[in-house]
C-alpha cells in the first residue's frame, strides 16, 4: 500500500494525494499533461520526480498517474 502523505515532487512539497487530487479533478490523462499545468507546477525543477523517482526507488509522477488510470488509488 503506498502512503498518500508520501512526498513524490520534493521540489514542489506535492504528495501522492496532492497529485491524485489534481489527476481526479482535471481528468488527466498524460504525463505530459500532468507536468505541463501552469496553475500546479510539477516536475519543473530537478525533475527526478518524473520517471524515477526523488530516491531512485519508482515512486514518481509516471507511477501515480498510472495507478490512478487503473483506479488503484
Amino acid at each position: 500500500m503506498i502512503d498518500k502523505k508520501r512526498l513524490i515532487c520534493y521540489c514542489n512539497d506535492k504528495s501522492v494525494e496532492d497529485i491524485v487530487k489534481l489527476i481526479k479533478e482535471h481528468d488527466i490523462q498524460t504525463l505530459e499533461e500532468l507536468v505541463n499545468r501552469v496553475d500546479v507546477p510539477l516536475g519543473d525543477k530537478c525533475e527526478a520526480c518524473l520517471e524515477e523517482g526523488y530516491e531512485n526507488d519508482g515512486y514518481s509522477l509516471a507511477m501515480v498517474l498510472s495507478l490512478v488510470k487503473q483506479r488503484r488509488l
